[in-house]
């Protein structure tokens, strides 16, 4: 065979299997959104939300971010470059390999995780920010899970609110976001209700959320504590025009009066 001919024989061969080779090779996978999920379709965040909502979580360093079905990692990994550590929990594998490639791109990988699971079954006990953008009804069905986290704990949704737990506060993603572009937060309060014994008297409270009523007996008078909410582990009220402010921890609550005396309680 000369050498023409050989190499004539060599690029049809190429040519031949040129349209198997390329359609064998792997494609990269790309999301669209509305694809459909477990329990929601997929819709990317607004980056501009996103910004928005760690803003109003106000991450530092030492949180653990904790986003319920992460999606393509965008919230995740914006965290971990404001230094915070973070974690995505998401059906979809093929998401979950997406957020980790972009992990790894953006220099993150060692603070921005993530995990194929079920958020139904899985533990985020340990996060001291949850984020989400879920289903009225999905919220709903993690918000006994949300209400047992450590008091302090903040909850971000987009778009999405809790039900008759009204949020602390609310945000709009800004100019250049065009849908889904609000968000909200709620903090986990401590659970005050319950009959406290002051050194001097009977504290007694009943809770909604973060808000609180209730009556304040001491020397032989019963009053209407008003006005009392819960931040966190903080709890503020009004009794006898005195306006208390204090910390919750457990069993017990002690602050100061806006007149400088200092108050404790220990529930029964």
């Amino acid at each position: 065979m000369t050498r023409v001919s050989a190499y004539a024989l060599a690029c049809l061969i190429v040519a031949f299997h040129a349209p198997a080779l390329a359609q064998s090779a792997p494609q990269p996978y790309v999301p669209s959104s509305g694809q459909a999920g477990k329990d929601v379709v997929w819709v990317p965040t607004d980056q501009g939300l996103v910004d928005r909502m760690l803003e109003m979580a106000a991450i530092t360093p030492d949180d653990y971010l904790i986003d319920l079905g992460s999606g393509d990692g965008r919230t995740v990994i914006t965290a971990a470059k404001r230094g915070t550590r973070a974690h995505g929990i998401e059906y979809n594998p093929d998401l979950v390999a997406l957020s980790q490639k972009a992990a790894e791109a953006e220099g993150v990988a060692g603070r921005a995780t993530f995990a194929q699971g079920d958020i139904f079954e899985s533990d985020f006990s340990q996060a001291t920010v949850v984020t989400l953008f879920l289903l009225p009804n999905l919220n709903l069905k993690l918000r006994p899970t949300l209400l047992e986290m450590k008091p302090g704990t903040r909850v971000v949704s987009n778009t999405f609110t809790m039900g008759d737990w009204a949020p602390d506060e609310a945000v709009d993603g800004g100019g250049n976001c065009t849908s889904f572009c609000h968000a909200y937060k709620w903090i986990v309060p401590a659970k005050v209700a319950g009959t406290w014994r002051l050194d001097d008297g009977e504290l007694t409270l009943t809770q909604t959320y973060q808000t609180a009523s209730g009556t304040l007996a001491r020397g032989g008078k019963r009053v209407a504590v008003e006005q009392a909410r819960l931040d966190g582990t903080e709890i503020v009220f009004v009794a006898e025009g005195r306006r208390y402010t204090g910390t919750v921890a457990g069993d017990r609550m002690s602050g100061t009066t806006d007149r400088g005396r200092k108050w404790s309680a220990t529930r029964r």
